[in-house]
């Protein structure tokens, strides 16, 4: 997962179970290895 925190591109490489919370404002995008499935959960109204 790409994220930006505090103006500064971070990388955090994801395993299978595990979860990544982005907080409300947080940009994000994944950039999968490989095969991947995931499961988005969003709050209703969520752009």
């Amino acid at each position: 997962m790409h994220y930006r925190q505090d103006g500064t591109e971070q990388v955090s490489r994801l395993d299978a179970g595990d979860i990544f919370y982005a907080g409300i404002g947080c940009e994000h995008v994944a950039h999968p290895v490989g095969e991947a499935r995931i499961l988005v959960v969003e709050t209703a109204g969520s752009v």
